[in-house]
């Protein structure tokens, strides 16, 4: 795990800000700019989490470690008070635990918490046994932007059972804001109604379609579902980079026919 020194309020657990790495910037300059909005904002620590997993884009723990001090050093040199930490978001696959037993695979600032992204269709068949296998190592499962998930769309259940088994959720402020649509904007609202959420992150690849909205989301979920549970998604955030115990404890007693409710008027949705 890197040292951490803590600048500022608001931890992003999950941005593609590592220059010409996979789709987020292709250039320093470009990256140099995400991070001066990032500070900006007021985010002062972010964990890069450029893809792996996918096919097209194979970055393994080494080259992002390398590639992570690096821009810490650029980020000195020009005074840009943000600090860089090493992370990956993983796609999930069927060789992933041998990948993480071979030191391929990053978790979260080295900390016990994995970003594992499912493919936007849906959950493949051993996505339960790699969740075991996982959590036999001592991993915590963070699946990323768990409302963008087709078959979590139209089945909330299926979703339902990976957090009562100790999966966390990381939402993007980007779903929050409405930018993926007015569909998963609800149902991500509804997700943290129903208390299925555990932290936010920006998910940023660049200034111009996919920014990073991290303080903008705060701003919107403070009016839409209270200050307590903002500021449960801010400390958890903190505690992922950390690496201490975030409480995933689900209050079954909130609106239980949300899910009938929402499964019945979304069904017929197939695809996204």
């Amino acid at each position: 795990m890197l040292m951490m020194k803590e600048y500022g309020p608001l931890v992003d657990t999950h941005c593609h800000i590592l220059p010409n790495l996979d789709d987020g910037p292709s250039c320093l300059e470009d990256s140099v700019s995400m991070a001066r909005a990032a500070v900006g904002s007021g985010i002062h620590t972010i964990v890069a989490t450029p893809h792996h997993g996918i096919g097209k884009y194979e970055n393994i723990s080494d080259f992002i470690i390398k590639n992570v001090i690096c821009f810490n050093k650029e980020l000195v040199v020009r005074k840009i008070p943000l600090l860089i930490l090493a992370g990956q978001e993983v796609r999930v696959h069927s060789q992933l635990v041998e990948e993480l037993y071979a030191g391929k695979i990053l978790t979260l600032n080295g900390t016990r918490f994995i970003l594992l992204e499912l493919p936007s269709y849906g959950v493949p068949s051993y996505f339960d046994e790699l969740l075991h296998e996982v959590s036999i190592l001592g991993l915590r499962p963070v699946i990323a932007h768990p409302e963008r998930n087709a078959q979590f769309l139209n089945k909330p259940m299926v979703l339902q059972r990976y957090v009562e088994q100790g999966a966390l959720c990381q939402i993007t402020a980007q779903s929050v804001m409405g930018l993926f649509g007015a569909k998963i904007q609800r149902f991500t609202i509804n997700l943290c109604h129903n208390n299925w959420v555990h932290v936010v992150a920006s998910d940023a690849h660049n200034l111009k379609s996919r920014p990073f909205l991290l303080e903008q989301s705060y701003e919107y979920l403070n009016k839409r579902i209270g200050k307590e549970q903002v500021q449960y998604f801010k400390d958890n955030a903190l505690k992922i980079v950390r690496d201490e115990e975030i409480d995933s404890v689900i209050h079954m007693n909130k609106k239980k026919s949300w899910f009938v409710r929402w499964t019945y008027r979304n069904s017929y949705h197939k695809n996204w």
